[in-house]
């Protein structure tokens, strides 16, 4: 077992060293001198604003004794499993750009992922939705998800590629490999959504294009319990246009579903038969934009710098808000990050929106994590809180977006080549 690192300090003009006994009181960050009083107008210094505000929520969100997270900003929200993924995910986003203390970075993610592996109520390696922040126990009746824990374990083998070589990188493996993903097939071909103690196995699964295929690429390179490579080409891939944009579309046409499983693995170069899921990606993004600017005189809260409809908080709660093609359940609400999320995709509009939201909407819709969830100036509403998994997508995709070190990293791990090996190459 490789040592812990030394302790140094961070990048840049100053030095912060940090006692371990510490870092579980807090991540020690430091705002490097030239952001304080950053020229905003500059692209770079925009996101690098954005992309440090935003990484603050998974230091200050979460509890230092365990490293749970919390789904929301609100108080007394449960962890949410998915949100510990993308946290685990821009924690070394930020010690890879200095933000935050290599020992701090380090213990924080060992000491999380040891809770999970000894601590975290399990089913068959999966884990529920919902936590409690204090016990890992089940919270709110919530089902074993397996999407949730993919999630999850990406940001885990992110973390231990990320620290190859240390104990991060053993205990991660550990708990992927202790997964039975068979087991969440249910008997069938595809995986399940999830199973409840009280019932069993949802009825639902994943058996059409979504963001579930992070779920199946880990679930397929799993070296310990794999489920057959056939599962890849059991899920339907339904096909259709909005405007000049063919897309194999999700139902609910939330632009979510076309980021989450790129945050980690890069699509770029992978081609599926006539397939380019990237360039899909693309198309989506670009559909999302055109279908925002055409139902402009409907909304007000759309336009050409004002889109990215995906499941977000609303007016009326949580909702999976989307265009078309797919059901495109719309009320004028838009959250930041379906721009943020969609700048490895389109970075140019993408940017542009963001930067004119900031801008524009500062006072009521940027704070201490950078963009707050969703606003709909149609019903004169403004989110006052943020969700770990929307804070966490525009982390990375600003990270991928800048310098491709997420996808750098996952695309290196063994069980991405093997899904690959499996059902990709030709």
């Amino acid at each position: 077992m490789n040592p812990a690192p030394s302790k140094e300090g961070l990048r840049g003009k100053r030095r912060c060293w940090v006692n371990p006994a510490l870092v579980f009181i807090a991540a020690v960050l430091i705002i490097p001198c030239e952001l304080a009083h950053a020229d905003l107008s500059s692209e770079e210094e925009f996101l690098e604003k954005v992309e440090y505000d935003s990484i603050l929520y998974f230091t200050r969100e979460a509890n230092p004794a365990n490293g749970l997270i919390k789904d929301s900003s609100r108080p007394g929200s449960p962890a949410s499993v998915a949100a510990v993924g993308f946290g685990l995910t821009s924690i070394c986003i930020g010690e890879s750009r200095g933000w935050i203390a290599k020992d701090a970075a380090y213990y924080l993610t060992l000491k999380t992922l040891k809770t999970f592996r000894d601590t975290v109520q399990n089913e068959h390696g999966f884990f529920y939705h919902f936590l409690d922040m204090r016990t890992g126990m089940r919270a709110w009746n919530s089902e074993v998800s397996s999407i949730d824990t993919a999630l999850f374990l990406a940001g885990a083998l992110f973390a231990g590629e990320y620290f190859k070589g240390t104990e991060i990188e053993d205990v991660a493996k550990e708990l992927y490999n202790r997964v039975d993903w068979p087991w969440m097939l249910n008997n069938k071909k595809i995986l399940c959504m999830g199973w409840k103690p009280e019932q069993g196995f949802l009825w639902y699964y994943w058996d059409s294009y979504s963001e579930a295929m992070i779920l199946y690429a880990l679930a397929i390179g799993s070296p310990t319990h794999p489920i057959p490579k056939e599962c890849w080409f059991e899920w339907k891939r339904p096909v259709d246009s909005y405007k000049d944009y063919e897309i194999i579309y999700c139902v609910t046409g939330s632009v979510f579903t076309y980021q989450y499983s790129h945050a980690w693995i890069d699509f770029r170069k992978l081609q599926e038969g006539d397939i380019n899921y990237y360039i899909n990606s693309v198309n989506a993004v670009k559909a999302n934009r055109e279908f925002c600017i055409a139902n402009s005189s409907a909304f007000k809260t759309y336009g050409e710098d004002s889109w990215g409809l995906s499941a977000c908080l609303g007016p009326d709660g949580y909702k999976g808000y989307g265009a078309k093609p797919g059901i495109a359940l719309n009320d004028g609400t838009i959250p930041p990050h379906g721009m943020a999320g969609s700048l490895p995709f389109d970075p140019i509009p993408s940017l542009k929106g963001l930067k004119r939201l900031y801008d524009k909407y500062k006072n009521f819709l940027y704070g201490k994590y950078g963009f707050k969830d969703a606003f709909n100036m149609d019903k004169n509403w403004w989110a006052e809180e943020y969700l770990g998994i929307d804070v966490g997508l525009t982390v990375i995709m600003i990270e991928n977006h800048r310098s491709g070190l997420v996808w750098d990293k996952f695309m290196k791990l063994e069980p991405i080549k093997t899904w690959i090996d499996k059902c990709i190459k030709k």
